[in-house]
């Protein structure tokens, strides 16, 4: 169950992901398979080359990719979410769903 994110940033997330550009989207997530997370990110481009090769700069295997046939995605959460959320200064994202206090001592350039 995903929520948290309105129409328009779920549109944004969508267009972009269909123009070939590597899209970011966090949204508060429930899943019992995952007790431990309460949020995800998901990274999505739909050229999917290009979706493999900015994963592996990550450590991201190729095989955690769903393959949704129109928004092909990476599904990050935990420490994967953190430490790329920041590597990518996606900033509003960690502050929005209080990632930043999963990474406590460090401030929000991880500095």
């Amino acid at each position: 169950m995903a929520f948290g994110i309105n129409r328009t940033e779920l549109r944004n997330w969508k267009e972009n992901v269909a123009k070939g550009n590597i899209a970011f989207l966090t949204h508060y997530w429930l899943d019992p398979r995952f007790p431990n997370s309460y949020t995800v990110t998901k990274v999505g481009c739909n050229d999917v080359e290009k979706l493999i090769a900015w994963g592996q700069q990550y450590g991201l295997d190729p095989k955690w990719i769903h393959m949704d046939k129109n928004f092909p995605h990476f599904d990050l959460f935990g420490e994967y979410q953190v430490k790329i959320l920041k590597q990518e200064q996606q900033w509003e994202q960690l502050q929005r769903f209080n990632l930043l206090q999963q990474d406590k001592g460090k401030n929000i350039q991880g500095k």
